[in-house]
């Protein structure tokens, strides 16, 4: 077996809530050396067995001269480092951008928050949702006359703020090493969950999207392209939207010979031919239909619950889900050749590892 990809890395986490933690969960099931710098006896809120694994953590008091000064120190050694803190507060902690790479100059300093860096709202307080709603990306998700659907955390939190973040970090990273120069990172979620809707712009650019959620063929209003209701009350997704896929979808539903549903893309029908289909979907229960579709080209899957999901047979084939330190975790992704696919170590407790830390990465004076 190899080692993991990012073995040898050294990355500084410095304890946040939200897509900080996801970040630091990312990198280390990459192999980088994520070390967390916790507060003194407090668990990072809302950091659990699953998001706080892989890394170390060493608990320094940042509101001391001393705890500033072992941190530098840190940052020395660190390839990277990213705080998830309001603008300024780094700074007057003597730790932002210019005193580290003043003891660094190759450092990679990552800066994850919600508006950005600058900007009129870059002070304000928010949460992924607020930071979803002015991108653009929450207004597209709902039923049409019904409010705005939170999608959980995913598009701001993780899929605008942490994975830019990881993939800043490592860009950055890769710079670093063939130039000597770090660089600052500007990672908002704002930004990120902005760019995520880059396919929608075009497909507006073209009039091939109507800005009005419920009303296009990927938010929800396709009748071959939603989530059903089955007769015992369990849903199953239809995601049919190429000619082929939606001729086995009439196929297994026995609609191919209906005339309602003979033309594809009218959006003039689409209510009537949902309504259609989904009193025919609702005549058999999720599983009956999981015989009928599940493995064809219909682009069929059962909407499973967080319980559910681990024990399909799609995902314990792949091992999408693993047992680690007596807890369930998803595996990290995604997967190397050759790589093991799974957690190096569980979740710290706070200063769990400050000498060890402080004995690797601090060179004795």
């Amino acid at each position: 077996m190899q080692e993991k990809p990012l073995s040898g890395i050294r990355i500084l986490e410095f304890a946040g809530i939200g897509p900080g933690p996801f970040c630091g969960m990312l990198l280390s099931d990459l192999g980088a050396d994520v070390v967390r710098i916790d507060r003194p006896g407090v668990t990072p809120q809302g950091v659990g067995p699953v998001t706080g694994r892989g890394r170390r953590s060493v608990a320094l008091d940042l509101k001391s001269a001393d705890g500033v000064e072992t941190a530098l120190k840190l940052i020395k050694t660190a390839d990277a480092m990213f705080e998830g803190f309001r603008p300024g507060v780094m700074e007057r902690m003597g730790l932002g951008p210019d005193e580290a790479l003043a003891r660094n100059p190759a450092l990679v300093y990552g800066r994850m928050t919600g508006w950005g860096q600058e900007g009129p709202l870059s002070q304000a307080a928010g949460h992924d949702l607020n930071y979803i709603a002015i991108s653009g990306a929450l207004g597209a998700m709902g039923r049409p006359g019904l409010p705005p659907a939170p999608p959980l955390n995913l598009v701001g939190d993780y899929g605008g703020g942490a994975m830019f973040l990881a993939m800043g970090l490592l860009a950055g990273i890769l710079r670093a090493k063939t130039t000597g120069e770090g660089q600052v990172i500007d990672a908002a979620m704002s930004d990120g969950s902005a760019l995520l809707m880059a396919m929608f712009h075009d497909l507006k650019g073209m009039g091939l999207w109507q800005d009005q959620r419920g009303s296009n063929f990927l938010d929800g209003a396709a009748p071959f392209y939603d989530t059903y209701e089955c007769a015992d009350g369990k849903y199953i997704s239809i995601g049919s939207i190429e000619p082929q896929f939606y001729a086995v979808l009439m196929e297994k539903t026995g609609l191919s010979e209906d005339p309602e549903f003979a033309t594809q893309m009218n959006p003039a029908k689409w209510p009537d031919m949902k309504a259609k289909l989904a009193h025919v979907i609702k005549g058999k229960t999720r599983d009956e239909w999981r015989e009928i579709m599940e493995g064809t080209d219909v682009c069929f899957a059962p909407v499973l619950s967080l319980g559910e999901a681990p024990s399909h047979p799609h995902n314990m084939a792949r091992e999408t889900f693993v047992e680690f330190d007596g807890q369930l975790h998803p595996a990290p992704s995604p997967r190397f050749q050759n790589v093991p696919n799974r957690p190096d170590r569980p979740a710290p407790r706070p200063g769990e590892h400050t000498e060890e830390v402080l004995g690797e990465w601090i060179s004795p004076a």
